[in-house]
């Protein structure tokens, strides 16, 4: 045991002497000192792994955390990749959010480029996720790189990494990349020049924002009022830039929630969908009466709408947003492709089906759906929403709330809402009602044990509705790559399906369902979602047993 505390000390002792920031230094430095094993244990067990959603996690020191030591050794992996695939001289564009660290990391990342031989360029400051997967094609760049953790907890940060068609990631690149990460012996054999790179000014966010043009349609409704948060995050003056370029009211803001604040200091967790979150937008609403109300979360790559309901307000769920939009682009003449991740309502394959449009599925992540084939559209539950992929391949929640703003605005002067669209729509393909069982742990062995028990005992009913296939998605499908998954098709009075994944971002287990619910007449919707509830409610109940969670 001794020898092995030793050995650990000695490992941290090492780790130290190379750190190059300050804080994480001082915080390693009193760690050793007060020979807290088991904290060192924890930040030392392994490394951060890079995969498809390139690095996240706390900041923090040692090789377990997000800090200035592993974005260096992440940065010269990309490098070393990226040289290796022949871009020997290429560009790559780097932006960061508000998060701590993130100008740091975004620094860093410059440079190591530059020592590599390669060429970087920064954006002038923080700014949307978006709008830098948007200057990737617009500047030519081999890759692009966001220091983001996205709707993540205010202590953590992350690296994400696209290459030159404007796409995050996939294998086999997340691994050669990982590959070379693990080949950096020493960040002394690491060259970060001081200067060299090149610190970009508006003309990259001009583009981005003449580049929303192609979004909406020319003259075309604009009178929705709306509020919008920004959540703590980078969202608010690009999105106020693009409601004022539309000619749409300004939005009245979230005050509270309007500034970029690390710490964000109202929400537990700053993502929409998150219990609370939305509190502060909904009192705003109460005070002003808008239409509508709009959320970012915080590197504002995804929206939240929320809708009036029951003298209060509702926020839509992303599978509600993503049917709305699908509609509006149909209506608006869209051809193409139309593409979700499989944990999506399966209604936009409904809506792409009676349009007349192409229809795919993806594995989860925009890393997926933006390389679908012809791709017009593509959304995911979790607010994400692509409305544009000739200018941005990624999710995009500016554009988005454009999109939805101007579809609003189209409604509103027909005397209806999205409220009434969605009734249409249920209407027309039947009540498709989703909801989520998401599980947060502190253990991820939870994670991996639920998984295993659904694996040797698969559910062979839920909710009263019998399991007619169970697809373990390790093994792939004709449609999809592997990953690791489990699909549940049900069928009785209603037919349902569910799925089973590990969060890959967060520590989650997360259960994705839903139940068709036929709507023969408009006076059947109300019962139509009572039952619709009712029975999620009880597959939750019925999984949750099943997995032992």
């Amino acid at each position: 045991m001794q020898e092995v505390q030793d050995d650990l000390i000695i490992r941290a002792q090492a780790w130290l002497a190379e750190d190059p920031d300050p804080e994480t230094a001082d915080e390693l430095a009193k760690l050793i000192e007060a020979g807290d094993t088991a904290e060192l244990a924890d930040r030392f067990s392994g490394t951060l792994q890079f995969g498809t959603a390139g690095l996240r996690g706390e900041i923090g020191a040692g090789p377990m955390r997000m800090n200035r030591s592993v974005v260096i050794r992440a940065a010269a992996g990309l490098a070393a990749y990226l040289k290796a695939q022949g871009h020997t001289d290429g560009l790559v564009v780097v932006g960061y959010d508000a998060r701590y660290k993130s100008a740091d990391f975004a620094r860093d990342t410059a440079a190591v480029m530059t020592g590599a031989g390669l060429r970087a360029a920064v954006l002038p400051r923080p700014l949307p996720t978006p709008v830098l997967a948007y200057a990737i094609r617009h500047l030519g760049a081999v890759a692009g790189v966001e220091v983001t953790a996205s709707h993540n907890p205010p202590r953590d940060n992350g690296y994400k990494v696209y290459l030159g068609d404007g796409s995050q990631i996939v294998s086999p690149a997340d691994a050669e990349i990982a590959a070379e990460i693990e080949r950096v012996d020493t960040l002394a054999s690491v060259p970060r020049p001081s200067s060299g790179w090149e610190d970009l000014g508006d003309e990259v966010l001009e583009a981005y924002l003449a580049r929303t043009d192609a979004v909406l349609t020319p003259g075309s409704p604009r009178g929705i009022r709306s509020v919008y948060t920004a959540m703590h995050g980078v969202g608010k003056d690009v999105v106020m830039a693009a409601f004022a370029r539309h000619g749409f009211p300004t939005p009245v803001l979230v005050a509270e929630q309007a500034e970029p604040d690390p710490a964000f200091p109202t929400v537990a967790f700053p993502n929409p969908e998150e219990p609370g979150a939305m509190d502060l937008s909904f009192a705003k609403a109460a005070e002003v009466q808008p239409d509508i109300v709009i959320a970012n979360d915080p590197d504002a790559d995804r929206c939240a709408v929320a809708v009036p309901a029951n003298g209060g307000w509702r926020m839509l769920r992303g599978d509600e947003v993503g049917a709305l939009l699908a509609a509006h682009l149909v209506h608006k003449g869209a051809s193409g492709v139309f593409a979700e991740s499989i944990v999506s309502s399966s209604l936009l394959g409904r809506i792409a089906e009676a349009a007349g449009v192409g229809y795919e599925e993806t594995l989860t992540g925009f890393k997926w759906i933006s390389r679908v084939e012809g791709l017009r559209y593509g959304y995911e539950e979790a607010l994400g929403y692509c409305v544009d992929p000739e200018g941005v391949r990624d999710k995009d929640g500016i554009t988005a709330a454009l999109l939805v703003a101007e579809l609003a605005s189209e409604l509103k002067e027909q005397g209806r809402t999205l409220t009434d669209l969605l009734d249409d729509l249920a209407m027309e393909h039947g009540l498709h009602a989703t909801d989520q069982l998401s599980v947060r742990v502190s253990d991820l062995s939870v994670i991996a044990s639920a998984m295993a028990a659904l694996r040797a005992e698969p559910p062979v009913s839920l909710a009263g509705l019998q399991v007619v296939s169970a697809e373990d998605l390790t093994k792939g499908t004709e449609s999809l790559p592997p990953t690791d998954g489990l699909r549940y098709y049900l069928d009785g009075a209603y037919k349902a399906r569910v799925i089973v994944r590990p969060s890959g971002t967060e520590p989650k287990l997360k259960c994705y369902l839903e139940v068709v619910v036929p709507v023969p007449e408009a006076s059947d919707l109300a019962p139509a979602r009572t039952r619709g509830q009712e029975i999620l409610n009880a597959i939750k109940k019925d999984l949750a047993a099943a997995a032992g969670i």
